[in-house]
């Protein structure tokens, strides 16, 4: 794991992999501005319609606010991940084709509609997941430590599952992909911990979703690609 880590950030230079950044940083930033302007609007426009006033407008623009950035804050790894599922495929050519040339012959391009079904999948199970395990966050909060010990453990397996989904797409047709994910299941969590460790340190999370569909993509090309059930 740790060679993959250096091994993506080394690569983040690459014109291809630096284009996805950047794709992908973009349309992130596009969404969470557009969830920031809907709750904006939405606040202020309630307020307008019952008659509270123009200061009441103002300070639930500023409410509206602090709730998207809160907002933004919890969701960047779902949106992250959604919109990093969507360009995946190309981090995965460009990785393969500068470390593991031998592995383009046998590889299939992911058809964008799967991209999308695949990151919209990983953005459904994160926030059904994590929803139905608030009651046992809050419960968690009188230990401190907690809280962030479930949240690593619950999101660095799905993210584990869905990092190992965006590289073996490409080589396995699904019953062999179902199969897979059952042998290697403990090193996927381990590179899903990784991944959600990069999620949450400031500045490094904003190009952490190219760096874990990197790293994944060494990953899966260090072994385990031939284990199918």
């Amino acid at each position: 794991m740790i060679r993959a880590f250096f091994l993506s950030v080394g690569q983040l230079g690459d014109r291809r992999i630096l284009a996805v950044f950047l794709k992908s940083l973009a349309l992130t930033i596009a969404l969470l501005a557009a969830l920031g302007g809907g709750a904006w609007y939405t606040l202020t426009w309630l307020a307008g319609y019952w008659g509270w006033g123009s200061g009441a407008q103002s300070i639930a623009g500023v409410a509206a606010v602090a709730l998207a950035l809160i907002a933004a804050g919890i969701l960047f790894r779902g949106v992250a991940v959604l919109v990093i599922g969507i360009f995946a495929d190309d981090v995965v050519k460009a990785v393969e084709a500068k470390h593991y040339p031998q592995a383009l012959a046998s590889a299939r391009d992911v058809l964008l509609a799967r991209s999308v079904a695949m990151g919209l999948g990983s953005v459904g199970r994160f926030a059904i997941v994590n929803l139905a395990l608030l009651p046992v966050y809050i419960v968690l909060l009188f230990t401190g430590i907690g809280p962030a010990i479930l949240f690593f453990v619950v999101n660095g397996w799905l993210l584990g599952r869905d990092l190992g989904d965006m590289v073996a797409a490409r080589h396995m047709d699904a019953t062999d992909l179902k199969g897979w994910r059952g042998t290697t299941a403990l090193s996927r969590f381990a590179l899903g911990l990784i991944g959600t460790g990069l999620f949450v340190v400031p500045i490094v999370n904003l190009a952490a979703p190219v760096i874990v569909a990197a790293m994944a993509t060494h990953w899966f090309h260090s072994g385990f690609q031939g284990r199918k059930a």
